[in-house]
């Protein structure tokens, strides 16, 4: 199990169930007893001081099956992230209290909020903004006017790879739990 362990990691959810689930394994490992990850609303967090430019962004994803919040500064973006747990932050670089760069930083640095996708959306658009925007951590990057096409594309393909990372970790909590099943040697316990 400890080779399943580091093959799971190496690539996509999907494509593991299919090569280790269709081969003949222990009745465990079958298609139907890996762990439903229902596809939920996924939730995004539009961090911007300036309210139209917020509900322009939220008109662009409306046509998506979206849960939408919105914050207007950085600590409120920071508290926001807590208790709305959003798939994606859509985050401005100038914002009151704590620039969008910190709001990058903070969460890139805490456990429990650095694997959320951040995109940063902003009025600046010289080099040096890009590069600290990617020193911040940030995942990607958009210059406002904002073009609607590019937005929602963009999005979508952050939230495709969150949602892959976490049906990712959902398959290895499981093989932990299959492992701890099967007892040392890979004998199941009785």
């Amino acid at each position: 199990l400890k080779k399943l362990k580091k093959i799971a990691k190496a690539t996509t959810p999907h494509a593991l169930a299919w090569h280790f689930c269709g081969k003949a394994h222990p009745e465990s490992f079958r298609m139907s007893n890996l762990p439903s990850s229902p596809t939920p609303m996924s939730k995004i967090l539009i961090a911007d001081d300036n309210e139209q430019n917020r509900e322009l962004l939220e008109a662009f994803l409306a046509d998506g099956a979206y849960q939408i919040e919105m914050s207007h500064d950085g600590p409120s973006t920071l508290e926001m992230v807590k208790s709305f747990q959003p798939d994606i932050v859509l985050l401005d670089i100038m914002m009151p209290k704590l620039s969008g760069y910190e709001v990058c930083q903070r969460m890139k640095a805490d456990k429990a909020t650095h694997d959320i996708p951040i995109l940063m959306v902003t009025a600046l658009n010289e080099m040096g903004d890009i590069e600290n925007a990617v020193a911040a951590g940030c995942d990607d990057f958009l210059t406002k006017p904002v073009n609607r096409l590019e937005l929602t594309t963009r999005v979508r393909s952050l939230l495709r790879v969150r949602h892959l990372t976490n049906e990712r970790d959902r398959l290895l909590e499981y093989l932990a739990e299959v492992e701890a099943a099967l007892g040392p040697g890979g004998v199941h316990k009785r």
